[in-house]
């Protein structure tokens, strides 16, 4: 790999998702709500503190954090994020097998776009929301470029860069459903889960097949999941962004609509 392709601004994107697998070598406790395991932000308190099960991500000493704050909306405790010229995110380290439990269900709101954001283009790659799924898999496998790559990563960080990551974010413009390759690496894509404000300021509910679209992201099949994420980021365009997230679960089957009755039309009587 060239000294040019290693910039600074690779190497702080490739840290951001070298440290979200950082701590993924254990199963974490269960958490009785859902399976297999993510903890609930509903079953915390709404306060300063991580959510239980959870832990701060941050991967730059020069880069602002994002605050996050456990808050209570209509009786429920989600996580808010407010971002500022910021970058940081809280992480979950789990042990899934996407074959299994392929659908990944989760609800999140954001009331306003980030303007300047584009994530097609590297200067201008900021979501108000993003959620990071990691995957283990067979470094060594990857071409020679993808492993110098990792191992700058690693001679720098401290940390392993996850075999291959998927982020669903919230974009601009991008229709829903495109990839978005990362700039840096083909070892992260990103996948359009909502786009444009036609949904802002209300609870949008996604759902999502983690198989499927690894897959279709990177052309083979995907391992073990190891770690998810939640980020709300503004670190290149500087501006400010808030969003709400959400219990976030891994499910067998595809969360069904509820079914609305149809209405019947009784006569009156004579």
């Amino acid at each position: 790999m060239t000294a040019s392709r290693f910039s600074l601004s690779a190497l702080v994107a490739a840290l951001a998702v070298a440290l979200l697998a950082a701590g993924c070598a254990t199963t974490p406790e269960p958490d009785s709500v859902a399976l297999p395991y993510v903890r609930s932000f509903s079953w915390n308190t709404p306060g300063d503190v991580a959510p239980a099960g959870w832990k701060p991500w941050t991967f730059a000493r020069f880069k602002r954090p994002t605050e996050y704050r456990l808050i209570d909306v209509d009786g429920k405790t989600v996580i808010r994020a407010r971002a500022t010229d910021a970058a940081s995110g809280l992480v979950h380290p789990v042990n899934i097998d996407p074959t299994e439990f392929p659908y990944l269900h989760w609800h999140w709101r954001v009331n306003e776009l980030i303007a300047k954001a584009d994530n097609t283009k590297r200067a201008t790659e900021d979501a108000p929301a993003r959620l990071v799924v990691s995957f283990a898999g067979d470094i060594s496998s990857l071409p020679m470029d993808e492993q110098a790559f990792f191992g700058n990563v690693r001679l720098v960080s401290g940390q392993q860069l996850p075999y291959a990551t998927l982020m669903y974010i919230w974009e601009n413009r991008v229709p829903r459903g495109n990839v978005i390759p990362n700039a840096h690496t083909s070892r992260i894509k990103m996948i359009v889960a909502e786009s444009g404000s036609e949904k802002l300021g209300a609870w949008q509910e996604v759902t999502r097949n983690v198989y499927n679209d690894f897959r279709r992201a990177f052309g083979e099949e995907p391992g073990r999941i190891i770690a998810i994420g939640i980020m709300t980021d503004t670190d290149n365009t500087r501006e400010n962004a808030s969003a709400y997230y959400g219990d976030i679960r891994f499910l067998r089957q595809r969360v069904q609509p509820p079914v609305v009755p149809a209405t019947i039309d009784i006569p009156t009587p004579p």
